[in-house]
Order: structure tokens, then sequence, then C-alpha cells
């Protein structure tokens, strides 16, 4: 698997009308908790299905994309923060030390 850059608003309005699932994960390149949190996913991402997009935003190259994020999907700023997206609703939010592979295979099988 690898990671898509999301580097404009376009593409964040393309996330939103693809259809099925797509991760977005918003990384801080200056925090430990940030790395070590996307270190950990990537440990486990080979188990998320291959078709599924890996989108990763670096928040501090491109903070408009990470606050329209949060507009367009009704959640709270954080970092590092991965949501699952399904047919362009967010369907799960998690943050820090709650990102989870596991727990974003829960919602793509249920």
């Amino acid at each position: 698997m690898k990671w898509i850059a999301l580097e404009s608003v376009a593409q964040l309005e393309e996330i939103k009308q693809l259809p099925g699932y797509s991760i977005i994960f918003k990384h801080s390149t200056r925090c430990s908790i940030s790395m070590m949190a996307k270190r950990r996913f990537e440990l486990d991402w080979e188990n998320l299905p291959e078709e599924m997009p890996l989108y990763f935003l670096d928040l501090l190259r491109f903070r408009d994309i990470s606050n329209k994020i949060a507009e367009d999907f009704h959640v709270y700023h954080e970092s590092p923060q991965l949501l699952l997206i399904k047919n362009g609703e967010c369907i799960l939010d998690q943050s820090h030390g709650a990102i989870s592979v596991e727990e974003a295979l829960v919602m793509v099988t249920a």
C-alpha cells in the first residue's frame, strides 16, 4: 500500500465523490506522537482492502485543507487524525493513540 498525497481542496472534493471507502490521515511532521501513530498504522495497513485509497495530509503545509476537512466532515481538528470516509461521509474519526487499522476494518466489514 502507499499514500496518496492530499495537497488540494479539489482532491478533497474528489474524495467526497468516490464510491466506497477512503482513508484520510492527517499528520504533523513535527510531532513525535503523530509520527508514532503513523508508523503504527503503516505496520498494519496491509490488512486493509487493497483498493482502498489512503490519503496523507501534511497539515503543517496544508492547514487550509485540514480546516476544510473539519468543516466538510463535521469533525474537530486533531493531529494525528484518521478519518474513514464512506460515500462522501465520515463514518469514523480517530486521533492520537486511538488510531487503529483494526477499528477501521470493523467499520469496513460491518
